[in-house]
């Protein structure tokens, strides 16, 4: 096999064992198989849809669904192959590429397609039409033959399909299953080997000392990829690597680790004190224990025993023995301290010796020693000074002493003073003497007055007095009779400077808000205790033509409240007006609907006279001007039937009103002469003369001439027999009627709205 051609198949995902050139001389089976025809060449076979065509989708679910997948294209032989043994289609067959993420891939086995491994006609890919993410191979094309082409995938074609001999589970899934004419053989992975590649490759069993070990076997207890983990207990560290793996070439891929003790700095005891050490795995190692102590008279100062931890390290920090120390002494007020000291200052082994000045007198041990235990024989010594009498504060007063040798000793002096508000009558200051006594007598201490209080006007004041009338600390409370109101403070207070807190307060009458007239309306205010002020009274009244609504007046009370709501002027009401029938209504409003001032104007529609005042206004009394008004229709002269005919009206708005209408006909044997409808107009005018019923002959001749301009055919010369006056009747008749039908609602009145010459023109 050259090298082109491994390249080809590897690109395909698996390897075929074609020859060179026997591909084209092997025995093939061309079989029809309902919609299936295959040919098969040694030990894979190809397949063909001949009665269907598929889209790319379609055409691999059949090729997946009856064999294993859409053909994978291996090299140029079985492009010649294919070429050669497929029949022509005109549409072409589908093969397995397609592109994936922008990337051309074989989909049975997911790779890329390879530059070398393209076969792809001139000019393509070109994706002409866009979309055109699947390929198509030309079967006995005249140009390009065996080339491929990149095509839409929804176009329909025929499937070209294989089926393989590798299976899945070929080769224990520990190989790569290649085919060979006829059967397959297995190139077993690394590790792996035997006809199936069934075996695995087996290393030595491990056995460490010393060491923890975990391992996974994968395929056997420790073979091909048998991983062993080490690790050492605590206080132990590996010589080694940590992991071990067994490799292709049967060996381990390190030596195995062993573990040793963590080992520790080496200790020495501390200075005036001892070292006592045990050791389990080797001096100074992990697990190793030391313990420490001091002589008397010393203390140690940290752990009393270390251990060698896992880390290399003792727990804790070295230890000391430091000296037992007592508390520092000091020598007693008016006295002196001598110390000797061994190991250091008010140390284990230092004495002191105590002593006086003259004048006092030592209480206690003359010298202590320091012992082991840190503590003085016996108890701190003092001298202490000569007593006074203890003395006390006056009432209301302060006692201040200050004690150089001891309280109320020799040498203390006391110093007298009052509390604020009140005077310090006696000696500032005592002091205490050699002989025991205090100078001077003992002081007190009087209260500071103020100025005597009096209730403000209109008020009341209350008092109260700790240390007599209107002094220090009496305390006054002021207060106003029912509607008046405290200015100044509430309370005054007798200060230590002998005046009072704050100013005079004074009683004020209460203050109500400010009232003021309502629009359009008046007000009218007393005040008795100042402007709207507590007591003050205001009334209220209207403009004519307006109404008060809420109370007429009101009263400041002591609250500072009214006793009610601001009221209001209101326009007086008139009755709501409506437009009459067949009439209109425009009103203007000024102070609101249908209320004082409001003018309405009336009109009627047409055909219709008003009856009363064309307009009405609302008085100030809530009545309109004027009586109440309607629209009548407007009437016509009555009308009465013609000799020798007949008259029907119908009445709308009363008799002979206005848009009655009234139809005249006559008897047998006689002509209406004139119109027939009339109709009663706007302008109390009937829109037409009433007709004439005349004898259909001679007789009728001037009441025809009267009626239809009998002038004008005297003038024409025209001589008419009854036959002719009857014809002439008959059609004015019938152009009266023509009128009305023309003009059947005009109000625009008499009779001369369609003149007679008119009505000769529609003759």
């Amino acid at each position: 096999m050259d090298e082109g051609t491994a390249a080809g198949l590897q690109s395909a995902g698996r390897t075929r064992a074609l020859g060179s050139r026997d591909i084209c001389y092997l025995g093939i089976a061309a079989i029809a198989w309902g919609a299936v025809t295959w040919v098969e060449v040694g030990a894979w076979t190809y397949h063909y849809s001949d009665q269907g065509d598929y889209t790319w989708e379609q055409a691999r679910n059949y090729c997946q669904t009856f064999f294993t997948d859409l053909v994978a294209i291996q090299n140029k032989q079985e492009i010649e192959y294919l070429n050669a043994s497929l029949p022509f289609h005109r549409r072409y067959y589908w093969i397995g590429i397609r592109k994936l993420g922008g990337t051309w891939t074989w989909v049975g086995t997911k790779k890329v397609l390879t530059k070398e491994a393209e076969n792809w006609a001139a000019g393509e890919p070109n994706n002409r039409r866009s979309n055109q993410d699947c390929v198509e191979i030309y079967i006995k094309r005249q140009q390009e033959s065996g080339k491929w082409n990149d095509e839409n995938c929804k176009q329909k074609k025929k499937a070209l399909c294989y089926q393989a001999s590798c299976q899945p589970f070929s080769c224990s899934q520990r190989g790569e299953c290649v085919e060979t004419i006829g059967s397959y053989r297995c190139q077993c992975y690394p590790g792996f080997h035997g006809p199936e590649c069934e075996d695995v490759v087996q290393c030595a069993e491990l056995e460490p000392e010393g060491a923890h070990m975990n391992c996974s076997h994968p395929y056997r207890d420790f073979s091909y990829n048998s991983t062993c983990v080490f690790r050492c207990r605590e206080g132990f560290e590996r010589r080694g690597a940590g992991t071990l793996r067994c490799l292709a070439s049967q060996q381990w891929s390190a030596e195995t680790p062993t573990c040793t003790a963590i080992s520790c700095p080496a200790l020495s005891a501390p200075d005036r004190g001892q070292l006592n050490c045990s050791h389990l795995h080797g001096d100074f190692a992990f697990g190793s224990t030391c313990a420490f102590s001091c002589q008397t008279g010393f203390v140690l100062t940290g752990l009393e025993s270390r251990e060698c931890m896992a880390t290399g390290t003792w727990t804790g920090d070295a230890p000391r023995c430091e000296v037992i120390t007592c508390p520092m002494l000091s020598a007693p007020d008016r006295g002196q301290l001598n110390c000797s000291h061994l190991n250091g200052n008010f140390a284990f082994g230092s004495t002191c010796a105590f002593s006086c000045q003259t004048g006092f007198a030592l209480m206690g041990s003359e010298s202590r020693e320091c012992t082991a235990m840190g503590t003085w024989t016996g108890d701190a010594p003092r001298c202490e000074a000569i007593a006074c009498p203890v003395l006390s504060a006056p009432d209301w007063g302060q006692l201040n002493c200050s004690h150089l040798h001891g309280t109320f000793a020799f040498g203390s002096t006391c110093a007298f003073s009052c509390q604020t508000g009140f005077v310090l009558t006696g000696l500032e200051s005592r002091e205490c003497m050699a002989t025991g006594t205090w100078t001077g007598n003992a002081p007190h201490c009087e209260a500071i007055a103020c100025p005597v209080l009096s209730a403000p006007v209109q008020g009341q004041l209350n008092c109260s007095h700790l240390h007599g009338d209107f002094t220090f600390g009496s305390m006054c409370a002021f207060s106003c009779q029912m509607g008046f109101a405290l200015m100044g403070p509430e309370r005054r207070e007798c200060t230590a400077m002998g005046s009072w807190t704050g100013d005079t307060p004074r009683c004020e009458a209460i203050t109500c808000p400010v009232l003021s007239a309502p629009d359009r309306g008046k007000m009218n205010c007393s005040h008795l205790n100042g402007n709207f002020a507590f007591g003050s009274m205001c009334v209220f009244s209207c403009e004519t033509g307006f109404a008060l609504t809420g109370l007429e007046s009101q009263e400041c009370t002591a609250m500072g409240t009214w006793t009610g709501d601001v009221p209001r002027c209101k326009a007086v009401a008139c009755p709501v007006l409506s437009a009459p029938d067949w009439g209109q209504l425009n009103c203007s409003h000024l102070h609101g609907d249908f209320a004082f001032g409001s003018t309405c104007a009336f009109s009627c529609q047409i055909g219709f006279a008003l009856t009363g005042p064309d307009s009405r206004e609302c008085t100030a009394m809530g009545t309109w001007t004027g009586d109440t008004l309607r629209c009548e229709a407007i009437s016509c002269p009555v009308l009465e039937p013609p000799s020798r005919g007949q008259l029907s009206c119908s009445h709308v708005h009363g008799n002979f009103m206005y848009n009655s209408t009234c139809t005249f006909s006559c008897e047998e044997g006689f002509v209406r002469m004139g119109a027939e409808v009339v109709r009663c107009a706007a302008t109390g005018n009937w829109t037409r003369h009433p007709p004439v019923c005349a004898e259909d002959g001679a007789p009728f001749l001037k009441q025809v001439l009267a009626y239809s301009s009998g002038t004008a055919l005297a003038v024409a010369g025209i001589v008419l027999s009854g036959t002719v006056i009857a014809l002439l009747a008959k059609r004015l008749s019938n152009r009266e009627e023509k009128k009305q039908l023309l003009n059947p609602t005009s109000d625009l009145g008499s009779p001369g709205i369609f003149t007679n010459a008119a009505y000769d023109a529609n003759l």
